[in-house]
């Protein structure tokens, strides 16, 4: 498939995990992709795989966080590849902990990459995409919006994700821009490995015992959040806006 032939994608956190597979699914349908990470040495893997394969990527480091550095590094990345059609907001980190013993800059530092670093490469992204009167941005979400034992903080940040997605697709709809969100369970990643970690099982051990709580037996693979991902920011998915949709297994 093409469906990205001639489209510019930004995926932030894409050194690993599902931002890596998101950025390698928008490369193998052709898009040139800037893969984004704190530090353009983390995104070279990301980069190095696509490129192998034929694709078109670039690594570029930048604290999403900050919002002069994601205006800073938009405009290079407009400058290197042209334009920018395509906004994954995939970064964020977690600092779990039960909440009367979650201090409170684990609290913010959550919110902060998680939710903020959304507003801040939302906002400068719609400047271009008001322009050129198309756009298409996904944000990362979580089944943990919903609520999760140890994760104020990140279900927080999430919920609030779905909250800005529906708001974001009423306020730049009329300037042709998608605005939706996925809400993953649990996916094989270094970040549910870490949070197995936290509670003394191994990441195997972790997973087996998700699989046993969601219908479909298993848990998730990043490539198949990134299927999703690379539907909603296509033209498959042109009369989607303001939706988060849930990638658990069927989980309740």
């Amino acid at each position: 498939m093409t469906r990205f032939a001639g489209k510019v994608a930004v995926v932030t956190g894409a050194a690993q995990g599902i931002g890596a597979a998101t950025a390698a699914r928008l490369a193998e349908e052709g898009a040139a992709v800037a893969v984004v990470d704190l530090t353009a040495e983390r995104a070279q893997a990301t980069v190095d795989a696509i490129n192998a394969k034929g694709g078109t990527a670039r690594a570029y480091g930048c604290d999403v966080a900050d919002y002069d550095a994601v205006e800073a590094v938009f405009a290079q990345v407009v400058e290197d590849l042209g334009a920018l059609h395509v906004l994954i907001n995939n970064a964020g980190i977690t600092r779990d902990n039960l909440f009367f013993k979650m201090a409170k800059n684990d609290w913010d530092a959550v919110l902060t990459v998680n939710l903020t670093s959304a507003y801040n490469c939302s906002h400068v992204a719609q400047k271009y995409m008001v322009k050129q009167k198309y756009g298409k941005i996904v944000s990362l979400s979580s089944r943990s919006a919903l609520g999760n034992r140890g994760q104020a903080n990140y279900a927080a940040a999430k919920a609030g994700i779905q909250g800005l997605t529906a708001t974001l697709a009423i306020e730049l709809g009329p300037f042709n821009i998608n605005v939706n969100a996925v809400a993953p369970g649990y996916i094989a990643t270094a970040m549910t490995a870490s949070t197995a970690e936290r509670v003394g099982a191994s990441a195997e051990d972790h997973q087996a015992m998700a699989a046993e709580r969601t219908p479909l037996r298993r848990v998730g693979q990043p490539e198949e959040v990134a299927s999703v991902v690379a539907f909603l920011a296509s033209e498959d998915a042109s009369y989607v806006s303001g939706q988060t949709l849930y990638i658990n297994g069927g989980a309740r």
